[in-house]
Order: structure tokens, then sequence, then C-alpha cells
């Protein structure tokens, strides 16, 4: 680089950095300046030797991510001074204790917290992104900002990420949709989001990226006019009634319009709304719903509102912080058109998020907003048996979900994840409750524990001391708190009867003459073709491992030996030697099934991860060769995750026993007095059997009854059916397929 190149970028440095004291949101004060000052010599200093891929100056980086934590995120001179060394540790040798020695600790801290997201091992094979992330929350113990200055520093590597090859762009684009758009959400930054999801489309789909873009610009000066029309007349009504206001059109973002044409599949045109005007107003504290409520009268008067897409958001605002009122009203040549009012704080607080909130609460600390939210994150990351990849796809599940509000009964207001169920409800208000519950009454009516709530229900939960959680739970719920509480309960649950098992089959087997240790236990998990040793006690002792089994192994032990020789002999030269000894996979656990629905599909193992039946497992879709099965935590998983979201598929394995399935008997025969009574009788002393619906008709003499049933595999039905064959007067009992 010539002489004159260098005079020149020093001076465009010095540029930036007087822009990022000029653009500040909060008001500094000599001291921080200073310290600003300070933290910008450290950084320059530290990569004076430093280009970026462009070619330019690495400075240029932190400036500009210091520049998006002052202007968009609104944090103060702490924050702007990390971001400024937010690389210094990790790339250069300034160390922690030289920062803390010319800062203070609280900066240190945060560059620790930064250098600790970067510097992850890169040779762990659980999935990488997965686990980023995981560490990336919980240094949000530590202090929020790190999470914020995170995300500055992601929107500024997505803003200057041309000269990257195309590989790398793909990659940080797609983790950036997968992870860093939804937090940026949470924490309230719409209008970072929306940047965030729009670079991440340019970069994953470029060429879709492109079409819309070009779209927007053809359809732009007809845009124009037209919300001119609208505002022209409503300036005319809100002057008249002395409104003090702005009235500006916003563009939907090119990744919510592509979306939407994926969602409904249509075309760019058919996008109904993809302006909307935003009214924002004037306003002392006191009088901003009275205005904004106003404000919406005035609106409704020219243009009539659709009332299902009326979201009040001043009544009741999202956790996020978020206050507006959205009306959806029909506008000239038949067009739905939404109309945004918020008050000048309540705009504020929506394009900066929690930040803005600080500065309205007055004397509130920067973290005040966060806490409820910290605390329900610090709950799904205490759970952590989950791996990174289902924690993950919980804990987006929870982020991007939309909100409700329901009520309890005695009328306090609770939001949850729109899609949320009773049950979910139950878990909210306590994890004790949500165990307990036995039933969920919803405006007063009683519903299924995976009844889905609406906005503005109220709940009643029925518990009951004896209640406890089965396997099917899971399903009823979508919150990862109750996620979390379920399968702890379940695993202690699955212990205690193990432990039970276990005893039971020491028992049995010293009637056999055989000493249970180790090796005979990995016998017999072998033998029954389980995975481990758990299982098997768990089966002995939820009674489906029977004593004839037990009979079969103790007669089989003996002969091995007898076999092992000949087989010696008999081994051909052509025999591969790991053909013989492969435990032949059971026909009830190998069953491997798709999708919400469980539909039984044509699949094939992937080869990078070699699953196993038992094994946590996705499908995912290819182009050539169908579905592979990859087990969760393959090293491929998060990228095919990330990158191809739209192409997973949720996938288990069916186990025999801890899978309940529902039967269908239909039994027919004489009908005597009593048999009702006695075929009841039967069905509910069999142990593990749930009766779930019964319908039973007598027509001259002759008994038809159809009774569906949930049981846990397929020998405790052929017990239950056995033994209604032996009640007196039936004649035939068969197995329905309703198929």
């Amino acid at each position: 680089m010539t002489e004159i190149d260098l005079e020149e970028e020093k001076k465009a440095i010095a540029r930036e950095y007087k822009e990022l004291l000029r653009i500040s949101y909060q008001t500094l004060t000599d001291a921080d300046k200073k310290m600003i000052r300070k933290a910008f010599d450290v950084a320059v200093d530290a990569h004076k030797d430093q280009r970026r891929k462009s070619g330019e100056a690495y400075i240029f980086h932190p400036i500009g991510v210091a520049k998006i934590v002052a202007s968009e995120i609104g944090l103060g001179a702490t924050s702007i001074a990390a971001a400024l060394m937010h690389d210094v540790v990790e790339d250069t040798d300034v160390t922690l204790e030289d920062i803390e020695r010319m800062f203070n600790p609280k900066i240190a801290h945060l560059v620790e917290g930064l250098t600790k997201i970067a510097q992850v091992k890169k040779d762990m094979n659980i999935s990488m992104q997965a686990e980023n992330f995981r560490k990336m929350l919980l240094t949000l113990n530590d202090d929020v900002r790190v999470i914020l200055i995170k995300i500055a520093d992601r929107l500024h590597n997505m803003q200057t990420m041309d000269s990257m090859p195309d590989y790398k762009q793909v990659k940080i684009a797609s983790e950036t949709l997968y992870i860093y758009a939804p937090l940026a959400h949470r924490l309230g930054l719409y209008n970072i989001k929306t940047k965030l999801e729009d670079l991440g489309l340019k970069y994953t789909e470029p060429e879709v990226y492109a079409d819309i873009v070009s779209k927007i610009k053809e359809t732009k000066e007809e845009q124009d006019a037209y919300i001119k029309t609208i505002s022209d007349v409503l300036k005319k009504s809100l002057d008249e009634e002395g409104v003090e206001y702005t009235i500006k059109g916003r563009p939907k973002s090119i990744y919510s319009i592509r979306r939407k044409m994926a969602a409904q599949n249509v075309t760019f045109d058919e996008v109904y709304d993809k302006f909307a005007l935003r009214i924002i107003y004037k306003s002392n504290l006191h009088d901003e719903k009275f205005l904004a409520w106003k404000i919406y009268s005035i609106v409704t008067d020219h243009y009539r509102p659709s009332p299902s897409r009326l979201r009040d958001w001043i009544s009741s605002p999202k956790s996020t912080g978020y206050e507006a009122l959205h009306i959806t009203v029909m506008g000239p040549k038949g067009r739905w058109v939404e109309i945004q009012v918020r008050s000048e704080r309540m705009d504020e607080i929506a394009e900066k998020g929690y930040a803005a909130h600080y500065k309205y609460k007055q004397g509130a600390t920067e973290e005040s907003g966060l806490d409820v939210w910290l605390n329900l994150l610090k709950e799904a990351l205490e759970s952590s048996e989950t791996n990174a990849v289902d924690f993950v796809e919980d804990f987006k599940m929870n982020l991007y979900a939309k909100e409700i509000f329901v009520f309890t009964p005695k009328g306090e207001i609770k939001s949850l994840p729109k899609g949320a169920t009773s049950l979910d409800f139950a878990f909210s208000i306590h994890s004790e409750i949500g165990i307990k519950t036995r039933g969920t009454r919803v405006n007063g009516k009683l519903v299924p524990l995976n009844h889905e709530l609406k906005s503005g229900d109220q709940i009643e939960v029925i518990t009951s001391p004896h209640q406890k959680p089965t396997i099917n739970w899971l399903d009823y719920v979508t919150t990862s708190r109750a996620k979390n509480k379920i399968r702890n309960v379940l695993n202690e649950n699955t212990k205690k009867i193990a432990e039970d098992g276990k005893e039971l089959l020491t028992r049995k087997l010293k009637h056999l003459k055989i000493t249970l240790n180790e090796s005979v236990v990995n016998e017999l998990v072998n033998f029954f073709k389980l995975k481990t040793s758990l299982d098997l006690f768990y089966r002995v002792g939820i009674g489906s491992i029977e004593n004839q089994q037990l009979k079969d192994f103790a007669a089989q032990k003996s002969n091995t030996l007898m076999n092992f020789f000949k087989s010696k002999i008999k081994r051909s030269p052509s025999t591969n030697p790991d053909e013989i000894n492969k435990p032949e996979l059971s026909k009830n656990y190998d069953l491997l099934v798709f999708g919400t629905e469980q539909d039984k599909l044509d699949y094939k193992l992937a080869n990078c991860c070699n699953p196993i039946p038992g094994d946590d497992v996705f499908g995912f879709i290819t182009i050539n060769e169908g579905i592979k099965v990859h087990k969760k935590d393959c090293p491929n998983a998060i990228t095919l995750q990330s990158n191809y979201a739209y192409r997973i598929m949720p996938a288990k394995w069916i186990d025999s026993t801890q899978q309940e399935f529902k039967a269908t008997l239909k039994i027919t025969g004489m009908d005597s007095l009593g048999l009702t009574n006695e075929l009841t009788k039967v069905i509910s002393n069999n142990m593990h059997v749930n009766i779930q619906s019964i319908s039973l008709s007598g027509e001259a003499g002759i008994f038809n009854g159809q009774v569906s049933v949930i049981v846990q595999n397929n020998s405790i039905l052929k017990k239950l059916i056995d033994n209604i064959k032996k009640i007196d007067g039936v004649d035939k009992v068969t197995r329905v397929y309703t198929n």
C-alpha cells in the first residue's frame, strides 16, 4: 500500500471514530468519551498489522460493531468500549489482565465473554453451531450485553461478507438465520432482526433475493402513490383533531415476503400487505393509550377494519416489550393495508429493543427489562441433558413463538407461545402443578391435556397427588420448560421401575441356576436385542419379559459352547466373519416412523453416523436418494438443520415397550347376562392396558362389541385376547386394522 493510501486510510478511520461518538444514542459524559477513546486506541494499536479479506484495515470491523452497538442497540459507553476491543484478546497479544488494568473489571468481563464465545474448541464432534450457541447462552448468566454485542458483531460480518468464498458465506448466513435472527427477535431488536434475515436470504438463496429486490423496485412508485392516497385522507382528519404525528410507509422485509410466498404458495404480486403505514404520535405517558384509540377511531372512520386482524399490544405488551396497535383496513382498490399506531416512546422501544426500556424506566439498571426472560433462559439451560441439537430446536421454538395471552382462574394474565397446550399452561404456573395435572378446564369446559390454547382463554388445572406423567405427555406440550420437567420425571420413574426389575430378575435367574453378573447382563441385553441394561431391567419391571423367555435364554446359554465348536468346524472360508454373531434386530424394535403422523416410509441409513435402532434420529430428504436417516448427534446434523431445515423430518424408532399402541378388537358371541360386566373386568384387570373407547350392542341374542385399548406391545395384547376368549359366551375375538 502506498503512503498516500495509508494517509487516506488514517483519515477514514478518524472519520469513522467521530461518527461513532456522534450517533451514540445515550448521552456520553466526558469520562465516557475518554474511556471510548482509550478503547479505540488500544484496538487500533492491537490490530495495526491486520487486514480483512477485502484488504481494508481490520480496525474498521470493531468500529463498525461499536457503531451498531451505539446507535441501533443503544447501549452505553461500557458496551461501546467492549465492542471496540471484542477481538483484541482473541487475535492479538493483549491479555484480559491488560484490559482489566487499563479499564475496569466490567469491561474485561464483557471482552472475556465475547472471547469465550469465539474460542470454542474446533475439534469437538458435537454439532458445532448448537454447542457454540449453548455456550453463548451460558454467558448470558453473566451479562446480557455480551449477546447484544455478539449480535452486532454478526450483523457487521453479514454486511461485509462479499469478499468471502461462497461456501463460507452460505455457512455464516445459515447460522445467522438459524440462531442470531431469532435471538435478535426475542431481544426486541426488530430492525437488526430484519437486516439479519434479509442478508441471510441474500447469501442462502441469492436468486430469490435478487428477484424480490428487483420486483420491489419496479412496484415502488405505484406503492408510494397508493400509500400517499391513504395518508392524505388520514392527515386531513388527524390535523382537524389536533394530533401531533408523523406518517411513514414501511416496506415489508424481503425475507418476510419470501416467507409469505413460500408458506401460502403465492407469487410476489399476490402477497397482500407488502406495505404498511406507520402513524407515530407525540404524547405524554398519561394520554398515550387514549390517543392510540382516538387515532384508531379516525382511521376506521375512513376505512373499514378487519376485526380478526386487530392487534392490541398497547393493553398487553409482548414480552419483548413491544407496544403498538396494528389495524388492518380495506384500502382503495380493494387492497388490505396494515396501519401501525405507536407513540414516539413505543416506536423507540420497537426499534431499539430493551436498550430503550432502560431509558424510560427511570433509575432502572440496564438489565432490568430482561430479568424475567433471563430466568426462563436459565431454566432451559440448567436441564442441559438433551443433546445440543434438541436443545437448540426447543429453544428456537420458544424464541420465535408468537405469543398468546391467557388467564388464570383468578384473572391473572399469563403469556405463552402460540401453539401452547393446556398442559403447557399447568407447567408454566409451577412444575409441581404440571406433574400432578389430572385434567384441565378451559373456559369452564373439560378439555384434553393437549388442547391448544387461544388468546383470552381462562384455564383451570385439576391436580391429583397420585398423577404421574407418561411418555405421551411429551407429545402434548410445546414449551421447552414443560418438556424438560416431563423428561426428568420420566427418567426417574424409569429408574425406579428398573431397580425393582433388577431385583426381580436376580430372583428369577436364581431359579434357573444363573447368577446375575455383568457378563450375564450383557448376554441378556444382546439376547433380547436391547440397547442398555436399563432397558432390560425396565422391561422386566413392567412385565414385558416373561418367564418362558428367560428359560429360553438359559437353554441357549447352556448350548452356546456346543454351538461355538460346531460353528468353528462348519464355517466355510467364504463366510464373512462379521455376518456371524450379528444379532438380528428384533422386528418390533426396528420400525422407524416419520413426522407427527408417524408414517412408515422407505428410508436408507446414512453412512456418516450409521444409526442403529433406538438411537435418536431424524430423516433428511435428499435429492436423489429419498429419505436418509441420521443420528441427532451426527457431525453433519447441525449443518443439515441450519441449511436445509425445510428438508428435515422428525423420525423415531418405535420401541415395543416404551411406545404405546392403539389396538381395536372386535368381539362377537352369544349375548348372555353379565357378559359386558365380565368383559370390562378382564380388560381392566390386565396390567398395562388402558381402555380408550368401548361400544357394545346386542341384537336378537347376538353380541357385538368393539373395544379400543392402548397397550405397550404385542405380547400384552396377545395375553389380553387370550383372556377375553376364555369368557363364557365369547365366540370370536379379532383385531381390526383401521386404515
